[in-house]
């Protein structure tokens, strides 16, 4: 089993999602008390936001490439970056080391894709929404056609994010004000609901929606097991 490098915190609340994620799907493949080689660095997460308020995504960057170099040195064979926001930095990350960086849109878009799936409503932070980094990615590289909300609804979402989940808060009146995005956006033409936000989970899933779901933590989390069991090598027959 090779070791997952999680850079997580960001937040913690959905890290906490990764670390159990990854456990359980190493337990359900290898049974008994087994369970996954995770390095994994959390950071203080206001520090990040206060970065991205500011617009000072270089010195982010910086935090991040510098946490990659030590999960590598410390043994790390993949790397996840724990939230999909700041997947904006990945391909500076990813220069900064020689180990793979799963991207979370990657893993995300193909799961999209394997479905027959081509119009994804993308719920996330602004910066998600509203950037290139994400959108473009899947456009450009999965011929997706992704709905994004108006303006209210980007509001909504966004500010749930940061005020409510990234603070473990889960209410039913936020849950609601979802489910009505989410409605406007199957008005458009949404043909299913990428849960963008590594918390946004946290509050809605399957059970909610009568749309086909993505949850980007569970099936980043699920690639990160995938390459980690991909390199075991099999076991010798017997004669």
């Amino acid at each position: 089993m090779q070791t997952i490098g999680l850079i997580g915190g960001m937040s913690w609340e959905s890290t906490a999602v990764y670390y159990r994620r990854l456990n359980e799907q190493i337990r359900t493949r290898l049974g008994g008390l087994h369970s996954a080689d995770i390095l994994m660095r959390s950071i203080d997460f206001d520090a990040i936001v206060s970065l991205q308020k500011q617009g000072h995504w270089d010195e982010a960057c910086q935090i991040l490439a510098d946490i990659a170099r030590v999960l590598e040195q410390g043994g790390a064979s993949c790397l996840l970056i724990c939230t999909n926001t700041m997947h904006k930095l990945a391909d500076e990350v990813q220069q900064a080391v020689s180990i793979p960086l799963l991207h979370i849109a990657d893993v995300t878009a193909e799961a999209v894709k394997a479905e027959g799936l081509r119009r994804p409503l993308l719920l996330a932070t602004r910066y998600t929404m509203e950037q290139d980094f994400y959108v473009e990615r899947l456009r450009e590289r999965f011929g997706l056609d992704p709905v994004i909300p108006d303006a209210d609804g980007r509001t909504v979402i966004h500010d749930i994010i940061f005020d409510e989940l990234c603070q473990g808060i889960v209410s039913d009146a936020s849950r609601n004000l979802y489910l009505g995005v989410i409605g406007q956006g199957k008005a458009e033409g949404a043909d299913c609901v990428i849960l963008g936000c590594t918390e946004i989970g946290l509050l809605i899933g399957p059970e909610h929606i009568d749309l086909p779901v993505f949850d980007s933590t569970l099936l980043h989390a699920d690639a990160a097991i995938e390459f980690s069991m991909a390199k075991l090598a099999p076991r010798p027959r017997a004669a």
